[in-house]
């Protein structure tokens, strides 16, 4: 019991049981419902009871939003005014999977009623191209009231991470005079102090790169679009446009199913990119990889994030072959398992061990972290790996 059911008392216990019974003799409370308490047991019966029937019936709860907008409109509505926000967003998701709310999504009114979430976003963009006209529109609102939230989280963060290892991986060793790093350089030679002369003799001298303005690095993120990865799309439509925004970088986002689609010269708008997938369909990473592989043209200075739960229906061994290819050649290659809050998701676990075997660790990545993994990459380190999602 955890400490603030522990002081509550009986009467509120109770009152709270009975709503997650749903009611009726089984419930073993005896405690009834009335006023705002009725009004949120009605709310969760719709989504949380039996099946409708004369069993149910007479128990008390039966499921239902009798399947018009009109009706779920009204349900949203309910459980935003009862329940708090993260509350209502998994009610929302539920909604979805156990009553096969999905079709109504289409519908404005609904849209305009939905508590708008990463998984909503999901959600729509697998009716994309269902889509009528009279709800594209809202749709598009409501995925970009999303991304916005989603970029005042991560853009700053990700922003100055990944610039101060721009700048870090960009200092020189024969640096000119003028541009000496003199504070690294003196750490760096802190073993050679002459105490006698009360000074440090530099045997090693690191300089600050000249070239500020040029492209240091490349990345290619090929982001799985499959139905399974759709969290992961969003996340990676918002990093890729961050990523693209910083001059030192040249970014390429690359979307794939059993088909190959560049989205680069959509990255100044992750809406734009968004409405550019296709969520759904089977998986061709080798062919995505294939794609990848063609357009790097630096690989000493090229990163490649494969995001995927390698689920592989292309040809397995051409695809580790691609992947051990590109490192030989010196690109710096990171797969994630995800790109979500939802920790590490189903994922083929062959897949994952070859990749292993090569030197790529595979892993679920949260956003919060992505920053962190970037900079790492790019300055040829360690990568910030997870622990408990870590696949060795």
């Amino acid at each position: 019991m955890s400490g603030t059911e522990q002081g509550t008392t009986g009467d509120e216990r109770l009152r709270r049981w009975r709503l997650v019974l749903g009611g009726g003799e089984a419930d073993g409370t005896g405690q009834p419902v009335t006023g705002r308490d009725a009004a949120m047991d009605a709310a969760l019966g719709a989504l949380y009871g039996e099946a409708p029937g004369p069993a149910a019936a007479a128990r008390g709860r039966t499921a239902g939003l009798a399947g018009s907008a009109p009706a779920v409109a009204r349900w949203l509505g309910d459980i935003r005014t009862y329940f708090p926000g993260p509350v209502v967003q998994v009610m929302q998701r539920d909604a979805i999977d156990r009553l096969g709310l999905a079709t109504l999504l289409l519908e404005p009114e609904m849209l305009e009623a939905v508590e708008a979430d990463v998984h909503l976003v999901g959600t729509l963009l697998a009716l994309n191209k269902a889509m009528p006209e009279t709800t594209r529109d809202t749709a598009r609102a409501v995925v970009r009231k999303v991304v916005a939230d989603l970029e005042r989280r991560l853009v700053a963060r990700t922003r100055v991470t990944v610039t101060g290892a721009l700048d870090r991986s960009a200092r020189i060793r024969r640096p000119r005079h003028g541009d000496i790093d003199w504070d690294r350089t003196i750490r760096a030679n802190l073993k050679h102090y002459l105490p006698e002369h009360g000074t440090v003799v530099p045997e090693r001298l690191i300089g600050h790169g000249r070239s500020a303005r040029s492209v240091k690095k490349d990345v290619v993120l090929c982001v799985d679009q499959s139905g399974s990865m759709a969290a992961s799309v969003v996340y990676a439509a918002v990093f890729g446009a961050v990523l693209a925004s910083l001059r030192s970088l040249d970014t390429r986002l690359v979307v794939f199913d059993t088909s190959v689609v560049d989205l680069t010269d959509r990255l100044d708008d992750p809406v734009d990119v968004l409405f550019g997938t296709q969520l759904g369909g089977g998986t061709d990473i080798n062919r995505a990889l294939a794609y990848c592989q063609g357009r790097i043209t630096r690989p000493a200075d090229t990163v490649v994030v494969l995001i995927s739960d390698l689920y592989e229906g292309g040809i397995r061994d051409e695809m580790l072959q691609r992947v051990a290819a590109m490192k030989a050649a010196g690109v710096q290659f990171v797969a994630l398992l995800a790109l979500s809050d939802e920790g590490t998701p189903a994922y083929d676990h062959d897949h994952a061990a070859a990749l292993a075997a090569l030197g790529v660790p595979a892993f679920a990545c949260t956003p919060d972290l992505f920053p962190d993994v970037m900079a790492a990459a790019l300055e040829k380190r360690t990568l910030p790996i997870p622990d408990m999602a870590t696949h060795q």
